[in-house]
């Protein structure tokens, strides 16, 4: 069934940044006392908040100074204000599913700030302005509150919606509020959203054609 609203995550579903996060958050770890190769950030801490990294990383041995969650966040937002790709053929499934007319809106577990830097110099921000919606305001995912609040903002049911998240717990989010999700897992290990209900895609071109949306065969790009 197609539905009335497409809620995205936000890192590795409509921009890359996790590779930059990720080498940030090792080397950040490092310092304090806990060795962990980049490539293994994505699964210890698999789409949680910053603040959940800590709380992981504290147990495996770290020992964070106070101030150090602002302190990891200045990195960030530095090295994103670099510039960030965006997720290949996520621009063009947007704009076939408004030209569909299917709303659209973000949940993520990273800050409103994080976003804005990454999302801003494509035009993403402007689009989905209005509709961005992040964990440290309505509750991180694998809680299903932030999904409840955006459909109920936007008068929708969970029969209606669909979710697309890279991560675990985007998915268990959309799994516990009944709503159908697609796993993006073109990048890193698609075992990690086993058991998380979710239908595992590798491009964005794929979802399209799985929610049968005129045009998914181009994906023409119509610019609203």
């Amino acid at each position: 069934m197609t539905p009335k609203l497409v809620i995205f995550d936000c890192d590795g579903v409509l921009v890359d940044t996790e590779a930059v996060t990720n080498k940030i958050i090792a080397d950040f770890l490092g310092r304090y006392g806990l060795t962990i190769a980049e490539d293994e950030i994505i699964t210890l801490f698999p789409g949680g908040t910053m603040a959940s990294v800590g709380i992981e990383a504290a147990k495996r041995g770290a020992v964070l100074p106070d101030g150090w969650l602002n302190a990891i966040y200045d990195e960030v937002f530095g090295a994103l204000r670099h510039g960030v790709a965006l997720i290949a053929g996520v621009d063009a499934l947007i704009d076939n599913l408004l030209a569909n007319g299917i709303a659209i809106a973000i949940a993520s577990n990273g800050p409103m700030q994080k976003m804005e830097i990454t999302l801003r110099p494509s035009g993403l921000w402007s689009r989905f302005e209005g509709r961005i919606y992040s964990g440290h305001e309505h509750g991180p995912k694998p809680k299903p509150d932030m999904l409840f609040k955006i459909m109920a903002d936007m008068g929708v049911a969970a029969t209606q919606t669909v979710m697309i998240d890279d991560m675990p717990s985007g998915c268990r989010a959309a799994q516990a509020a009944g709503i159908r999700c697609f796993g993006y897992v073109a990048d890193g290990d698609p075992d990690r959203l086993d058991g998380t209900g979710a239908i595992q895609v590798q491009s964005m071109a794929e979802i399209a054609r799985l929610l049968s949306l005129r045009g998914s065969g181009s994906l023409a790009k119509v610019r609203l």
